[in-house]
């Protein structure tokens, strides 16, 4: 019979992923690391940001990362 195998935190995940007190998954937005002579100042501003992840997105990185939130 198989052992039961701990909850691990998917390593990759919490590099590129945050978790606030609220709850909320904040991450890098992708398009700032190559190709960027032709894009404007302001957008690049804009992609350096951190942004909030949607809530149908939200579960997916919860479940890789069980020990960052509670609940």
């Amino acid at each position: 019979m198989p052992r039961w195998k701990p909850a691990k935190t998917k390593k990759s995940a919490k590099k590129r992923f945050k978790i606030t007190a609220t709850g909320k998954v904040v991450h890098y937005g992708a398009g700032k690391r190559h190709l960027l002579g032709n894009k404007s100042s302001k957008q690049k501003r804009r992609m350096s940001r951190k942004r909030a992840m949607s809530e149908t997105h939200q579960r997916h990185v919860t479940d890789v990362m069980p020990f960052s939130h509670r609940g």
